[in-house]
Formats: C-alpha cells, structure tokens, sequence
C-alpha cells in the first residue's frame, strides 16, 4: 500500500502563482505565469460575476460586475504545467461560515453600543434567516463544482450560526439547512418590537418616521419592511448532508460575554425588558466588557433596570441553549435533513469528532470556543491531545514533539480540519468554564503541531468575516499546509466557498476554493417584498452598513483560487 509522499519537494521562495481575468474592488497581485485552470462551470459563481456598487457617493445600489479571477498560488510548491491533463477529483464540499441567524427583536442584545462596536447592530439583521436560505438555493442550483464538474458532497458551516445563541435561532438555523418553513420573529406574532421601530435615531427606522443617523447617510424609506421580514417563508433546505461546528456566538451572550458572568441570565433572554440606550459612559464600560478588559464588575455594568427602556413580549423561545442543547439539537432524529444523524456529533459532550470527507480523506471538526476568552478561542489540552492522537495514526511518517523523523506501519490519510476561530485569534488561554482547570492550547501551537505531519492540506475557518488563505510553511516543505479562512454571509461581501481537493498524479495535490454569493438579484424595485426582493436588500442594506469594510473581500489570491500542496492521494 503506497503513502502519501510529501517529502522532497522545495517550497517556492515568497508568492508565485497566475492570475485569470480582472479583479473587483481590488488590486491585482503579481503573479507568475502558468498553466490555465480548466473549469467545468463557473455559472452561479464569482468566476463569473460579483456584486459591485454603482457609480456614486454615499448609499449605493448593487449591481453585476465582472467576476473575480482564479488564481493559483504555489507558495508551497510548484506547479507543473501538465497538471491539467492529469486532474483527477477526489472531493468537492461548500463551506457556509458566520450565518448569525439573529432574532432582532430580543432583550439579550446590546444594539445601543454600535458606533462602538461594529456588529452590535446591523441594519439589515431582520433578514439574516431569509439571506440564508437563498445561499442554500445558491448551492442546490449548481449542476456541480466549478472546476471539476465533480457533484458537490456536502456543505459544513464553520460556527456562529446563531448570534444570541437562542432557542429560536437554532429552529431557524435547521429551518434554514434542512428546509421547511420558518417564521423569524419573537415575541408578539404580528409585530416587530426591536430597535429598528423604537423612535431612537440611533439606529435606521425603514417606516421612515424618524430621522436618524441613516437617513441622514441615504438610507431610504421601506415602508412595511419589518412587517414583511417577520413574515413566514419557506426554504428548500439543502440537497446534500451537512456537518456542523461550534462557534462563539453559539455558546456566549452576543458571542462576548460569557454567560457565567451575567446573573438572571434566562430570565432576561425571555422577560420583557429591552434595552434601546444608555448613556455613553455606561455604553463605553460595556463595550469594555465586550472586549475582555472591563474593570468594572460584570453584574454592574450588565444591570438591564438602567437604561432607556422599552416594554417587549416576552417569549420562552429565546432561553438561551448550552453547548449540550447545541449537540444534543443535532442528534435529534427531527432534525437530521439530508444527514448525516447529528451532523458530525456522535454524543452530546463531544463538541469535535472525525468523519470522512472521500477514500483517503478524513476531515476533523475542533471545537475551538472558549466561554472565557470572550470573542476569541482556543483548544483545551484534552482535545488538543486528541488531535495528535488522529493525525498520528493516519500518518507513516511525522515529527515527533522533539523534532524527531518517525516511522511507523500506519495507513497513510489526508486530513482537513475545520474550526471556527483562526490560528490568529485562538489567543484565549483562561480556563473554559466548563472546563475549569483544563489547560487551554493556543493556534500557534495548532501550527505547530500541524507542522509535524506531512499530511495536512488544509484548515478551514471563520470569525474573521474576511477572506484570507494564508500559507503555512514547515521546515520540511512537505509538511506546510493552507489555511482558509472565509468571510462571513451577515456582512458584505456575504460569501460561501465552494473547495475542490484534485490530485494532480505528479506528487502535487490542488484546492480549488471559489466564492459563491446568495441566490437573488443584486437589484430590485423597492416596492417588490418578495422573498427573493427581501434577500436581495439583505446584501444591499448590509453593503451600505457604515461599518461595511471592503477590505473583508481580501486580495485577489484569498478569493477564487488553486492552492498547490506537495502529496498524493494514497493507494486504497
């Protein structure tokens, strides 16, 4: 039986690689040339068109630009030019990362300081659940993978699939992924009762009957459109099995504040008091909080008696879950959809698990939260242990803690891993509360550990809500790997990926990653209030959010790309 042979190759000395087509919103990076990929398809995909704003000056309408080229990146080995002809493709899966299905109408929100803290308020977030649903028509509408033509074998979310971690939000979430109906609204059946309808200029009114802060930036008039986004509407659900990871904002208030920290901390999830202001003092102590350097006491700064005041429904739906609600949400038969039963999850205390991605391929899901480090993460000791176990046994050859070339009888595997948080902010080493005590593993030393096996092509994530692929070399060039990291789809550029794995029979193996937008129209007549004309304002009003940063695209060579890794696909 052949392993996988990494070894001998040299890495390319800084970025080298070829670019196709015209960037958008972006400046061309220099590249060498090479061989031109060969697609199958790139209809649906930003190899063929991406939103872009029209002519102007402050709020903006969408309109179709070109697409983004592909560009293939050897910074960790070679490329032959004959690699085309020799493609054969071993997987293709779609990346969903950062959904935020957020109920906008609930007290446990902390909309007011947004001037402050961007993503504590967005003035599209009444219509995340319906923005998600058309990235799954996005999906199921593809005849196949761009580049391969190969069919698509799943979709896995990396994390933050739900803003306050609600009840609610997780029915809408497998509403979304499995299909079915959904009704994304809280309290009272007939009327939104968030901020966006509170009379605060803070924060944008669509009725128009107020003149706020958007406004005044050319946000325009939408009479009716919170009564429309609160309606119901149906989602297809995906046609393919889907895998889950864990993210912050799915076990922590907001995805900052631990719920350890708050007192009544249900309570004020379902009661009926929510919070539209406070002063800028109380606002500046608790974005502090938010942050992790508050000096104040958490009970202090957290008091919901302070503040301007309105009266909501209460609702028990909004009860926020626990980490084993989360799990255990996905081993229940209800909610299996396409499958595979529990997504991933095998036990309701396993937060990480194996599972295979094609013959030869094994993908591994970390838990990478930590309910101490705020918004940032890290692995505790035991699944970090856990991950070296795995990568040992499906290797014939690696590095031991020491440095040391070991050799053992293994059957060789190729291993993809996908978390939530990247290795960069994996930075939160206080003991996890529901851990205490446990050591806690930062994402330089997931590098490092990565670095020891000649076997990992990729780690997958999000959190940032930014593209950038960033190449991770070893001493032993065999052993460098990619991470993928991939914007989210509540802010603009609201994107998914869509990732190849090819081997290429010449001791190279490609990632083809290419980006893909929802299913609806960059455009429509503002009086349209179908689901589709909802789902497109979705990507408007998120474009125009004042805290919208272009730089989240990311340069051309973190978009649609060919990522070169030295392997082989083992012989089975």
């Amino acid at each position: 039986m052949a392993g996988i042979n990494r070894r001998g190759f040299l890495r390319a000395a800084g970025i080298t690689g070829t670019v196709l087509g015209a960037g958008l919103l972006g400046s061309t990076p220099s590249f060498a040339r090479g061989a031109s990929p060969q697609l199958a398809h790139s209809a649906g995909t930003t190899l063929q068109a991406a939103a872009q704003p029209v002519a102007g000056d402050g709020y903006r309408r969408l309109t179709a630009g070109p697409g983004w080229p592909q560009v293939v990146r050897t910074d960790l080995v070679v490329a032959r030019a004959d690699r085309v002809d020799r493609r054969v493709p071993v997987a293709a899966f779609t990346q969903f990362t950062d959904l935020h299905l957020v109920d906008a109408q609930s007290p446990a929100r902390f909309e007011y300081v947004h001037p402050l803290a961007a993503g504590a308020h967005r003035p599209q977030e009444t219509l995340t659940a319906l923005g998600a649903a058309h990235l799954v028509r996005r999906v199921n509408s593809l005849p196949g993978a761009p580049v391969t033509g190969r069919p698509i074998d799943f979709m896995i979310t990396t994390g933050d699939s739900t803003d306050n971690h609600e009840l609610a939000e997780l029915d809408w979430y497998f509403g979304v992924l499995n299909g079915g109906r959904i009704t994304p609204n809280t309290g009272d059946l007939t009327t939104y009762e968030g901020v966006q309808d509170s009379g605060d200029p803070l924060y944008w009114h669509p009725d128009g009957d107020v003149s706020d802060r958007f406004r005044e930036a050319g946000f325009p008039v939408l009479a009716g459109l919170l009564d429309d986004a609160i309606r119901s509407f149906d989602s297809p659900g995906l046609r393919m099995p889907w895998y889950a990871v864990f993210g912050n904002h799915d076990n922590s208030v907001v995805g900052t504040v631990p719920d350890q920290l708050i007192p009544g901390l249900a309570d004020w999830y379902t009661g009926s008091r929510k919070i539209i202001g406070r002063d800028e003092r109380e606002t500046r102590e608790i974005v502090a909080l938010m942050e992790g350097h508050s000096e104040q006491r958490t009970a202090d700064v957290m008091d919901t008696r302070t503040g301007l005041v309105r009266t909501v429904t209460p609702d028990e739906r909004r009860r926020p879950f626990s980490t084993e609600e989360f799990i255990r949400a996905h081993l229940d038969p209800a909610n299996t959809g396409p499958g595979p039963v529990g997504h991933g999850f095998s036990s309701d205390d396993e937060s990480y698990y194996t599972f295979p991605i094609a013959p030869g391929v094994t993908g591994i899901s970390l838990d990478s939260t930590n309910t101490a480090g705020f918004a940032e993460g890290s692995l505790g000791l035991a699944q970090f242990r856990w991950l070296e176990k795995v990568l040992t046994a499906g290797s014939s050859v690696y590095y031991d803690e020491l440095g040391r070339k070991q050799q053992q009888s293994a059957t060789d595997e190729l291993f993809v891993l996908f978390s939530h948080h990247t290795s960069g902010t994996m930075t939160a080493l206080l003991p996890d509360f529901r851990r205490p005590g446990e050591i806690r593993m930062s994402g330089a030393s997931v590098v490092r550990l990565l670095k020891r096996f000649p076997n990992v092509l990729a780690w997958v994530n999000g959190h940032t809500h930014q593209n950038t692929i960033t190449p991770h070399h070893a001493d032993d060039p065999a052993c460098g790997f990619w991470e993928i990291n991939t914007a989210s789809h509540v802010d603009f550029p609201q994107l998914a990926r869509i990732i190849e794995v090819v081997d290429n029979a010449d001791g190279t193996l490609s990632l083809f990653t290419t980006l893909i937008e929802a299913d609806s129209p960059y455009q429509v007549d503002y009086d349209d209030r179908s689901p589709e004309a909802l789902a497109s304002l979705y990507r408007e009003l998120s474009f125009n959010n004042p805290h919208t940063d272009l730089a989240k695209l990311g340069e051309l060579g973190d978009r649609n790309t060919e990522l070169l890794v030295p392997g082989r696909m083992p012989t089975r």
